[in-house]
């Protein structure tokens, strides 16, 4: 678990996130991977078994982490650079395992457009990326999911969704299936703004009311992410669970070192089996 601070050096925002991953109560280790890293928010779900899903979200958080720029000013990254970087881990993956592990991966990068910071949005799998802004809380990403194309077709309602025996089997993944193809979405940086990316050992345990009452009524994303991972746990914790909580606040551009002393530095997690950060 980590609070940190990262800024936007040129403008009056900057981005303040925490992070928290639990194993669960059911599982042997935890195969979720993160990165928060400036300008990198993500999370990626291991999949494949014994093992393999970690390597496949390990492998992919590394390579989104060597793209993280140090430096006085946000990255000119465009969703075709990031979607060459996806290719990158999809390759990566498949040498490792041979096409039989996989990882899910959504998540948010720090861009310019047009001389405007944004957040570009990107999602492969059924993890998840939210935003709350100015009270109103949505789900931004779409998953890549047989319940989620059942309910675009009106075959299943989303109650009916959190349930289905097929809820868990994605459509795309990086490393495996022949669909690897991410979505992206462009959003202005606001202040206030809170953005939540998280594995759907979240999602599949707690509903969207009940996050979106947490990240509502706590005000530090440190807190708020073990807030989410205690209340998956609370409710079954069935699954690996990630949380990635980041808040876009106005004011003078200040870092904090808390972590590791250097400003910019990538922070890439692995956990144990217990869910603690693993030696290096």
């Amino acid at each position: 678990m980590n609070s940190d601070e990262t800024t936007s050096p040129d403008t009056d925002l900057h981005a303040v996130y925490g992070y928290a991953s639990d194993r669960g109560l059911r599982r042997e280790l935890n195969e979720d991977s993160l990165i928060a890293a400036d300008p990198i928010f993500a999370v990626a779900d291991g999949m494949g078994g014994h093992e393999a899903g970690e390597v496949a979200s390990s492998l992919c958080v590394q390579t989104l982490a060597e793209s993280a720029i140090v430096g006085e000013h946000l990255p000119e990254l465009s969703a075709a650079e990031l979607e060459a970087l996806l290719a990158e881990a999809d390759r990566r993956i498949r040498a490792a395992s041979g096409g039989r592990a996989g990882t899910t991966l959504t998540g948010a990068v720090m861009v310019r457009e047009a001389g405007v910071p944004h957040w570009l949005v990107f999602n492969v799998g059924d993890s998840r990326t939210y935003r709350l802004s100015r009270g109103v809380f949505e789900q931004i990403t779409v998953d890549h999911s047989e319940v989620q194309e059942l309910v675009a077709m009106g075959q299943i309602t989303p109650e009916e969704a959190l349930v289905h025996p097929r809820r868990h089997v994605v459509t795309r993944a990086l490393g495996t299936g022949s669909d690897t193809e991410a979505d992206f979405w462009l959003i202005p940086l606001e202040p206030g703004d809170r953005l939540m990316v998280c594995s759907d050992g979240l999602t599949g345990e707690v509903s969207d009311s009940q996050i979106a009452q947490i990240l509502t009524s706590v005000g530090e994303p440190q807190e708020a992410c073990a807030d989410l991972v205690q209340a998956a746990l609370r409710s079954g914790g069935r699954d690996n669970v990630t949380v990635l909580v980041i808040d876009v606040e106005g004011g003078p551009a200040a870092r904090s070192d808390e972590a590791d002393g250097s400003p910019g530095t990538a922070h890439r997690e692995q956990f144990d089996g217990a869910g603690r950060p693993a030696a290096e």
